[in-house]
Order: structure tokens, then C-alpha cells, then sequence
């Protein structure tokens, strides 16, 4: 079931309404910023073939169209202290109010994403910890939320793969 009109777009082979104003040189860019977010617009101009001025113009124009959301540094979660990352879905009751329980769970520094999916569960939280008694502490905050009706939580034993960016190379 295709449930945008973007995603049937991309499928067909045609930009998506996003991607339409992207040439290959931007695509290239924006891959590069997403593998080094402090290469300087030298070394960027040097992977597409522009004089830094361009490649400067050329990023401005990206962020302030907002391809570029922010740039920032991605830590070690485990070195920092964070030994433990869980998937945690939470099934809402009927009456939940989602604006409220974004805001509520924007509260929670252990959540780094939340998710609106399809299925039996609401969202799907990805979070991280200390220890388990660190999630079993944040097991119960959540579920003090107005609307979580109960939660099942799946801890991640290995990531052997993370890409850490979009695939934006592939949309050339």
C-alpha cells in the first residue's frame, strides 16, 4: 500500500516533491555534509568542482530551504554512559491527546525519537539508559503519561550497522 504520493512518485522514477529543486551537484553536497559536517567549503568544492564562493552559496541556499536541519556532533553512547538502547512501543488509549503526549515525551532526555506508526502500538520510542534499572525508572515515568495505556520494550543487544544519515546519493 503506497500511503504518499511522494513515495509513488520516487518509485516511478520522478524527483518527489522535496527533491525537485536538487540538482546532482546539491545531492553531493548534502551527502558529504552528512559524512563530515566540518569539511570546509574548499574540500566540498573540491568533491563537486566548484570554488568555494559557489559551494558556500550553494549550502546557504540549502539550509535556509531547510535540507539542512542542523549540524552536530554524533557521540559514542556507551562512552558518554549510555550502556543500554531499547525500543520502547507505546499502545495509547482512544482518548489520547498526541500533542500532549509529544510534549510529554519531549520531557523524557532518554528519548531520542519518537515515532507515529501503523499497527497495534501508537509509537515507537527509541531510547537509551545507564542500566536496566535506568530503563525500569523510565518505564514507569512513561507510562504515567496521560493516554499510555502500557508499553512492551525490546533492548537492542548489538548494533552491527548504523548508517547515520540519509541516502541522498542515491536520488541522483
Amino acid at each position: 500500500m503506497i500511503l504518499k504520493t511522494e513515495t509513488m512518485e520516487a518509485r516511478n522514477g520522478r524527483p518527489s516533491a522535496g527533491q525537485a529543486d536538487l540538482d546532482r551537484t546539491d545531492l553531493r553536497l548534502l551527502a558529504a555534509l552528512q559524512r563530515n559536517a566540518r569539511s570546509t567549503y574548499a574540500e566540498l568544492g573540491a568533491l563537486v568542482n566548484l570554488k568555494p564562493p559557489a559551494v558556500h552559496d550553494r549550502v546557504k541556499r540549502l539550509e535556509s530551504r531547510g535540507y539542512v536541519r542542523r549540524y552536530a556532533a554524533q557521540l559514542d553512547a556507551h562512552r558518554v554512559g549510555y550502556e543500554l538502547t531499547a525500543f520502547v512501543s507505546a499502545y495509547c488509549t482512544p482518548d489520547l491527546d498526541y500533542d500532549a503526549f509529544t510534549t510529554a515525551a519531549a520531557g523524557f532526555p532518554e528519548i531520542l525519537e519518537v515515532h507515529s506508526v501503523a499497527g497495534d502500538e501508537t509509537y515507537l520510542l527509541k531510547v537509551v539508559t545507564r542500566s536496566t534499572a535506568h530503563l525500569d525508572d523510565f518505564l514507569t515515568r512513561i507510562k504515567r503519561v496521560k493516554g499510555v495505556a502500557r508499553t512492551r520494550t525490546t533492548i537492542v543487544l548489538s548494533t552491527p550497522f548504523e548508517r547515520g544519515g540519509l541516502p541522498v546519493e542515491a536520488l541522483a
